[in-house]
């Protein structure tokens, strides 16, 4: 297996521009990445996202470090979870809820599929 390696992450360029897929409000957050899916059903990449708030749609665990912004994530039945640059968490699989992004935000990830 080649090693994947993430350069320059808090400076990579990123792809296009998208709006998140499940806004809840003004302004609508936009989503630039640059990802490696890799063929055991692990994908790593940069992720960045401008302010708003939305519902998450990825049900696969996630690790998430982030490397500049801010915001909150509130799990479906849960607490906010504040975050800023410096913070990483793990999203257990199925951890569906509200993001709310103060501060343009940047992350490093690993999403593992495992079913």
């Amino acid at each position: 297996m080649k090693l994947t390696h993430l350069k320059n992450t808090l400076h990579a360029e990123l792809g296009e521009a998208n709006p998140v897929a499940v806004p809840l409000g003004e302004p609508v957050s936009e989503t630039r990445v640059e990802s490696i899916e890799r063929p055991d059903r692990v994908e790593t990449g940069i992720w960045e996202c401008t302010p708003g708030r939305w519902r998450r749609q990825i049900v696969e665990q996630e690790f998430c470090h982030f490397i500049a912004g801010r915001g909150t994530f509130t799990p479906d039945g849960g607490e906010p979870i504040a975050f800023q640059a410096g913070d990483a968490f793990l999203l257990p699989q199925n951890s569906l809820g509200v993001w709310d992004i103060q501060e343009t935000v940047r992350k490093t990830y690993v999403i593992i599929d495992r079913d």
